[in-house]
């Protein structure tokens, strides 16, 4: 089968590779249709790790996938070959403290799709995953939007942790594939007071005509200013989706005191600093985000029942052989881009 490999910084390679065999009696062999670019995997083309998961080159990234089962083991129930699914990419062991108390995304043995020293990832023709891994949805969705089920359920994710009522006032930092999953659910719920701050024009672009009610480009205003102007009242909640530290010193300052800043993006250093003056005396909560947890359902529910669009994010395709250069374009933020999708 062909596959993409990373071989070095900013270098990938097309290869042959033998196609995976299913080993457990549990196991899916899935063609693999559909895989979006994520932000994690272009931490890995371009600076080899996110903190100490670190690349061993050659390697092969990518987890935000789809395909149609090929073959199933023979204790696999409720999915059959032909069936286009959805891909949770997290592998959990079922048997450790963090799954039994309900919390497979910190699962003590996890394994992801495209994570250095667990498993490798689904830029290839073919991959084997548990059953339970595998949402069928023939007939509901199609192969992007399939796909692109993983990182709308990451935004899911933060929503409900944050646990916002809907005359919340809110803000996103970051109109990437993230933040608009998470405008995107915030919209469903029926949020309307939500700002997006971002400093490319055509993503800001992006957020407004999805659905936010205010944009703000921190490269050209006084962000500050224009958005206590607009709240006097300051924020009750900021998701952070961009990984920039200046984004999260923006937010201490616009969070109102009791307010809750929702840590979703990666920092380039895995570290973020913080005015720990002003967020003890505003006793600003902070929520990490890991993955997503028991979210992937309810994200194909949002997508089949049209409440949400979540191939507005797409801006690109290209074939498994052009997999450098949609990783390139996404690297470099070029040609406008959002979403690049890769289709098998």
């Amino acid at each position: 089968m062909l596959a993409v490999q990373l071989t070095g910084i900013e270098e990938m390679a097309l290869v042959e590779m033998n196609k995976p065999e299913r080993s457990r009696d549990d196991e899916v062999l899935v063609r693999v249709k559909s895989v979006g670019v994520c932000g994690s995997d272009i931490h890995y083309y371009s600076e080899g790790q996110i903190g100490t998961q670190v690349v061993a080159y050659p390697f092969v990234v990518g987890h935000e996938c789809s395909g149609v089962v090929e073959s199933c083991g023979p204790a696999v129930k409720g999915l059959v070959p032909g069936d286009l699914v959805v891909i949770d990419p997290s592998v959990h062991c079922g048997e450790c403290d963090q799954c039994r108390a309900g919390r497979p995304h910190t699962c003590r043995n996890n394994r992801f799709l495209g994570c250095p020293g667990q498993l490798e990832g689904c830029l290839k023709e073919y991959v084997v995953m548990p059953s339970f891994c595998c949402y069928p949805v023939t007939g509901r969705l199609d192969a992007d939007e399939a796909a692109l089920v993983e990182p709308l359920s990451i935004g899911v994710y933060a929503v409900r942790q944050a646990a916002l009522g809907r005359e919340a006032r809110c803000a996103i930092f970051g109109a990437g594939p993230i933040g608009l999953s998470v405008l995107m659910k915030l919209r469903a719920d029926g949020m309307e007071e939500i700002t997006v701050v971002e400093p490319l024009s055509y993503r800001l672009e992006k957020a407004l005509e999805v659905g936010a009610a205010y944009g703000v480009n921190p490269a050209e205003e006084q962000l500050i200013r224009k958005v206590s102007d607009r709240i006097p009242g300051l924020l009750d909640a900021v998701f952070e989706a961009s990984g920039e530290q200046q984004a999260v010193t923006h937010a201490l300052e616009l969070l109102k005191p009791g307010g809750k800043l929702i840590l979703i993006g990666i920092p380039p250093s895995a570290r973020f600093t913080f005015d720990m003056d002003l967020m003890r005396r505003k006793e600003i909560t902070v929520i990490n985000i890991r993955r997503q947890n028991h979210c992937v359902e309810e994200a194909i529910e949002l997508v089949a029942s049209g409440k949400i669009r979540v191939k507005q994010m797409v801006t690109h395709y290209f074939q498994l052989r052009k997999t450098p250069v949609a990783f390139d374009m996404v690297a470099g933020y070029r040609d406008n881009v959002i979403k690049a999708m890769i289709f098998l």
